[in-house]
């Protein structure tokens, strides 16, 4: 089983909380505002890192990196992009994707809302790992970790790394 950390919306912050619990992964996935190169290279010297640019990340970020991440991970399709939407409500350019593709697993972040749920209409796992950065209207930080193993999704747990722009010692 390959285990993966899933985060998004970090915006040039990279929290303590995080790579701690992404320990036992093989692969970092980020969702888009990263925010800077740096917190780019951090995550990429720690594990392998696919990533997709989002709304607020400039000219160097989308060089490295693309709008949509179309691979496969251990038999399952995934689709990754920064502005997603939600099951019912995809903008027309992802229904064209989802439509043309078939993921098994839809991930965007931009929101900064955690949700994790399944759409039949689609027959996929959609997941927007929330927000993990100290900009936005989010109250607190999350992440996701999971394992994917013969095409499914496996083990999917939510980490709450705290309240936005606190530290855990901070918060006592």
């Amino acid at each position: 089983m390959k285990r993966i950390g899933l985060l998004s919306d970090t915006h040039g912050y990279l929290h303590p909380g995080i790579l701690p619990h992404f320990d036992a992964c093989d692969e970092v996935w980020h969702a888009g505002d990263i925010g800077s190169s740096e917190l780019a290279d951090q995550l990429e010297a720690f594990r392998p890192l696919r990533a997709v640019y989002g709304n607020i990340d400039g000219q160097p970020l989308r060089v490295r990196y693309q709008e949509d991440l179309h691979f496969n991970c251990e038999g399952l399709k995934v689709y990754m992009t920064h502005i997603g939407g939600y099951p019912g409500k995809y903008p027309a350019r992802i229904k064209k994707a989802l439509t043309m593709e078939r993921p098994g697993l839809f991930i965007c972040g931009h929101s900064h809302i955690l949700k994790i749920m399944p759409d039949p209409g689609f027959s996929l796992l959609h997941i927007n790992p929330g927000a993990c950065g100290r900009e936005g209207f989010h109250k607190v930080c999350t992440v996701v970790r999971f394992g994917v193993e013969d095409g499914r999704v496996k083990e999917l747990e939510v980490i709450e790394l705290g309240l936005r722009g606190r530290l855990p010692e901070e918060m006592i």
